[in-house]
């Protein structure tokens, strides 16, 4: 079959937007632990892709890979094979310097201990990954600001962490995850230390800083949170075996 210039065009363009709507792409990636009769396969063979303004999350049994996985993803360690792009850049063989360097500034990560220094104040928290992307400091404040604005907390702008409950700790530290407008928001475990109110209000936070255009990847073991995303990707003896289960799919035996 003959494909006219115009055609080709079309589809060399579709193609190259394709390819810069990714942000993170998995080939054939394993890890690998220990040597020997100790050697633990964490993770085997993983195919995995994410577009740009997604919202997934990450389920499986303890043990399943999910979390090695998503220190892959967050650049946290790196794939005994296979490659690794992250919005393009392959990562997988940079230097440790320039991997830090890809982490400030492309990702930005909640966990379920906020990891807030106590003796700064909310905004000097959010203030603070600013500092090592050497942000001016008169934007450093305003953006700050601006995030915890965004998260709810105008009122707690000078309030250190223990002066704020483990809901408004964790909105500070989604403010400081976003205060360098990464093209990646990775959560892990987010709601785990949080109470069934607080849960939902923290994940409604997450739903809306999706439709505004962040992707998000979160690691859950909580089907109630998984439900709130778009698309569930399933881990099992280090192996991807649903890479887009819809959310109401959870609890109807596909496992």
């Amino acid at each position: 079959m003959l494909v006219n210039s115009h055609s080709a065009t079309a589809l060399e363009n579709n193609s190259s937007a394709n390819k810069k709507s990714i942000i993170v792409q998995l080939e054939n990636v394993s890890k690998v632990y220990g040597v020997g009769n100790t050697e633990v396969h964490a993770l085997n063979d993983v195919n995995l892709t994410i577009e740009k303004g997604e919202y997934c999350s990450i389920m499986g049994a303890s043990g399943s890979g999910k979390s090695t996985a998503m220190n892959i993803i967050g650049c946290l360690e790196r794939p005994s094979s296979g490659k690794y792009y992250l919005d393009g850049v392959d990562v997988a063989e940079l230097e440790d310097a320039d991997l830090a360097r890809i982490r400030n500034l492309k990702l930005g990560f909640v966990f379920q201990q906020f990891h807030l220094l106590p003796q700064l104040t909310a905004l000097d928290n959010v203030m603070l990954p600013m500092v090592y992307a050497g942000v001016p400091k008169k934007e450093r404040r305003e953006r700050a600001m601006e995030a915890l604005i965004r998260v709810g907390l105008e009122q707690r702008l000078y309030n250190k962490p223990n002066q704020l409950s483990g809901g408004q700790q964790q909105r500070v530290a989604i403010a400081r995850a976003i205060v360098n407008r990464p093209v990646l928001l990775l959560a892990d475990e987010p709601t785990g230390a949080l109470d069934s109110k607080t849960t939902q209000e923290i994940i409604d936070i997450f739903s809306q800083l999706n439709a505004c255009g962040i992707t998000i990847i979160m690691v859950t073991h909580e089907p109630d949170v998984a439900r709130r995303t778009r698309r569930v990707i399933w881990f099992r003896d280090g192996r991807v075996i649903h890479s887009h289960l819809a959310p109401e799919e959870l609890g109807r035996g596909v496992f």
